[in-house]
């Protein structure tokens, strides 16, 4: 029954948000080449809002070798927008929440092969943590300047110029409910308490720079962290039509606290959102790196291909391979100033699924409800079989998004 009213809460939230955009709007077939961030404003207007949204409710299943486990779960982040000219330029301001505090329960949603962060002080190990319940809060300013286009952003919680969009606003992993394996080489970072970032476009290029706080969210994820600027990260973005391509580094000051040591990040990858033979297609390849220069071992990589295809209009294809190496064994508190080595082991997962668009609820929900299911199989190292041998995952959900406004790009 709880279950039952946090999704119902989630439904009313996602539709009363909805509503602030124009009520012509619909949901065309081609995706956008990456996130909807913003509404284009209107001459006549003082603020223009735009608002977007994800939503998936279901039964999640992780089959481990002697340890299965289970929960009913939501995922869900809610986005406002608004912009407005102001001088010779123009200001958005953005908000962005999540319930996941709420509706994820213990430490988290159940990820088997999963690490990033930590849960009463004990770094997680098969467990995406929840996401904090303010995911964004900041502004950005435009300006023209010909032949180039300055923007300045200052975000009390924001992403810095630091890998490819995150996998919740990309559009070949929306469909997807589960975290990618690769989220802490990619885009861990776009839940950041303090970040400045600057940055010049020009034609098809995007040349950024950031400085922001390198240290994860601590477990609190109903407060807002103390914001602090002591790391760094720049980014190359490209383009054109339905590609977009991003090379970015990042050097992250102690991310872990159980791991006080700073991390470099190197991370590249390239997108399409277009149409394949008349169907609408989005996909994307990245390379992420970290470094550690105080661990022995510390070069770890990773690579994900994710896509999502719309192969009827009611009915999506998606799905993710991944190659990554993941630190299961001999995670916990290594003191500073002290080499020591990492044990790695190696993961491989494959991802499919699917979702069928439920027909005549688009009015009722003011949205697209769906409905879907997936299966996640891995090919482990062998250091990993005694405890992961023949490991699978599952999940059967609901999915809500709304149905989109008139919009322009955010990509990376």
């Amino acid at each position: 029954m709880l279950r039952t009213i946090q999704f119902s809460v989630l439904l009313a939230i996602g539709m009363l948000m909805t509503m602030t955009t124009s009520a012509r709007a619909q949901d065309p077939e081609q995706h956008p080449p990456e996130h909807i961030h913003m509404a284009e404003p209107s001459p006549s207007a003082a603020w223009t809002w735009a608002t977007d949204a994800n939503v998936f409710y279901g039964y999640n299943y992780q089959q481990r070798k002697f340890a299965d486990f289970w929960a009913w779960e939501s995922q869900n982040w809610f986005m406002l927008d608004g912009t407005r000219e102001v001088g010779k330029g123009r200001l958005t301001l953005d908000g962005m929440l999540s319930l996941e505090p709420f509706t994820l329960e213990g430490i988290g949603s159940p990820q088997i092969y999963q690490t990033g962060e930590s849960y009463q002080n004990v770094p997680l190990v098969n467990y995406q943590h929840p996401h904090d319940l303010f995911m964004g809060l900041g502004a950005t300013y435009k300006i023209d300047v010909a032949p180039v286009t300055l923007a300045f952003t200052a975000d009390l919680v924001g992403s810095p110029a630091l890998g490819p969009t995150a996998f919740m606003h990309r559009e070949s992993a929306r469909d997807n409910p589960q975290v990618p394996l690769t989220h802490h080489y990619l885009d861990s970072t776009h839940i950041t308490t303090g970040v400045l970032t600057a940055g010049v476009e020009t034609g098809s290029l995007t040349f950024e720079a950031s400085a922001f706080r390198g240290e994860e969210p601590d477990e609190n994820r109903t407060n807002i962290d103390t914001p602090r600027l002591d790391s760094y990260s720049g980014r190359i973005s490209w383009h054109r039509g339905a590609w977009q391509a991003q090379f970015s580094a990042g050097h992250l000051d102690k991310p872990e606290w159980y791991e006080p040591y700073d991390v470099t990040r190197l991370t590249a990858s390239i997108g399409f959102s277009g149409n394949v033979v008349s169907r609408p297609l989005s996909a994307t390849f990245a390379w992420g790196e970290n470094r550690q220069a105080i661990v022995a071992n510390g070069v770890s990589d990773a690579f994900l291909l994710e896509w999502d295809c719309r192969a009827t209009p009611s009915t999506t294809i998606y799905g993710r391979a991944e190659v990554t190496e993941k630190e299961l064994f001999g995670l916990g508190l290594h003191p500073a100033g002290f080499t020591h080595p990492h044990y790695y082991s190696h993961v491989d997962a494959l991802t499919t699924g699917a979702v069928w668009d439920l027909p005549n609820v688009a009015s009722v929900v003011r949205g697209r409800l769906g409905v879907g299911a997936d299966i996640t199989a891995y090919h482990p190292s062998p250091d990993l079989l005694q405890f992961y041998d023949g490991s699978r995952s599952f999940h059967v959900f609901l999915r809500w998004r709304p149905i989109r406004s008139t919009a322009h790009v955010h990509a990376h």
